[in-house]
């Protein structure tokens, strides 16, 4: 099962500001199920509490963090640690950053934006309206407006990823996506807990994404809607 190693999706990784997550994994699930020991040994353990960023106003700041130089912070911003969080990074207003987010130089997470235990590579970007929960994003991946990356079956089940007709275990029941290196995925559309998105591939805006897209893919939405009169009625 090539197209579910971790190098099928991401080959900048050695670039990654906090590369060691993935050190001796061979599929993504295990990056995602090292973030709680990483980030204990990194700055639990040493107590660390360290923000270099420019601050807004009304922000709150709790837990363990190392937050890298040249990063700005707005208004309203909650972060609630253990994070690591690299240079240059845009977290904008009223976003919400949860326990286990690792995230690298350059990137942006966006207006009312939420994200969980996710792994967001170099210059990756959350637009504003969305939810990344238990997700690897590769370099310059981009995640639009109103995007929900699902990470949690209705029956609490540990989730699965179907592939050549076959289902793989990931091994937890909070799994969200993963996501390949300059992938891009349109304005509210979502993926099921478990997908799996090769590099290069653009999803269009409104798709619902589930199992396995490959690399260098053009995802469309096959959408019909209906046209009848309307009456003439004065609105209050």
């Amino acid at each position: 099962m090539e197209e579910l190693k971790l190098n099928y999706y991401f080959k900048e990784m050695d670039n990654f500001t906090f590369k060691e997550i993935f050190e001796g994994c061979t599929y993504p699930w295990e990056a995602l199920a090292k973030i709680n020991e990483f980030l204990k040994e990194k700055i639990v353990d040493k107590d660390v509490k360290i923000n270099k960023a420019e601050v807004g106003e009304f922000v709150s700041i709790t837990g363990n963090y190392f937050i890298d130089e040249g990063t700005k912070i707005h208004a309203n911003v909650v972060i609630q640690g253990p994070v690591m969080i690299g240079k240059n990074v845009e977290i904008q207003s009223g976003a919400l950053v949860r326990p286990g987010s690792i995230i690298g130089d350059n990137c942006v997470v966006g207006h009312a934006s939420e994200v969980k235990h996710s792994i967001m590579q170099n210059k990756s970007k959350v637009a504003s309206l969305a939810f990344c929960g238990d997700t690897i994003l590769g370099k310059s991946t981009r995640i639009g407006s109103g995007i929900i990356l699902a990470n949690r079956r209705f029956d609490q089940k540990n989730i699965t990823v179907k592939l050549n007709g076959e289902k793989y275990d990931v091994g937890t029941d909070f799994f969200g996506a993963v996501i390949g290196d300059s992938t891009r995925l349109g304005a509210n559309s979502t993926t099921v807990p478990g997908t799996f998105i090769g590099p290069y591939t653009w999803i269009l805006p409104t798709v619902q994404v589930r199992g396995f897209v490959p690399a260098e893919r053009r995802v469309f939405p096959l959408a019909e809607y209906k046209i009848t009169d309307n009456p003439k009625v004065e609105l209050k």
